[in-house]
């Protein structure tokens, strides 16, 4: 079984911003395997599923971001997973909007809610799909620009990149992260 945790904030203030793309991105596999992520529980929504022969729990944390790490934990206490089991998919700012970048562990890398998670689950072994919103412009307060929206002309690269966030979470389950890694990271 896999849970694959997309990040964001609740409200719909916060939808379709930078910093929501996980969500976004859990939204767009509920829709492609038919899961409904709609139950709360845990502090937070989630769906249960197939994705290709695999049980998938698809989770976004309602807890906002910074404090995303309370949901993931109790999610994988309750299904009695691992950080194994684990995929996190959110935002990053050092790529290019739509580009991806897939880590088998690591750092937080700055990330707020990554670094939750961390915190947590007390490790840093889990897999993680980066998803490219683009640099801050310069005299851009960084919170500002992860909770602004993307910009028409960015909007096919957006919706590329969230196609191949659910290629890449479906190559992660059949093939492994070392082969989403190869497949992924050189776009």
């Amino acid at each position: 079984m896999y849970i694959i945790a997309g990040l964001g904030n609740p409200g719909k203030e916060y939808s379709n911003t930078r910093h929501n793309i996980g969500f976004s991105v859990i939204d767009a596999l509920g829709s492609k395997y038919n899961i409904d992520v709609d139950t709360a529980k845990h502090k937070g929504l989630i769906g249960k599923g197939i994705i290709d022969g695999q049980r998938v729990i698809l989770v976004k944390p309602l807890t906002y971001m910074n404090l995303s790490g309370e949901c993931i934990r109790e999610v994988l206490d309750y299904y009695k997973a691992d950080e194994d089991d684990l995929i996190v998919i959110f935002d990053d700012i050092s790529l290019e909007p739509g580009k991806l970048r897939l880590r088998a562990k690591g750092s937080a890398g700055g990330h707020n809610g990554v670094k939750s998670i961390i915190s947590h689950l007390g490790s840093d072994r889990f897999k993680r799909i980066k998803f490219g919103v683009g640099d801050k412009p310069k005299g851009w307060d960084l919170a500002d620009w992860v909770l602004s929206r993307f910009p028409g002309e960015a909007a096919w690269d957006v919706e590329h990149g969230i196609e191949r966030a659910c290629e890449a979470v479906s190559c992660i389950i059949t093939e492994g992260i070392e082969s989403g890694m190869n497949k992924y990271n050189g776009d």
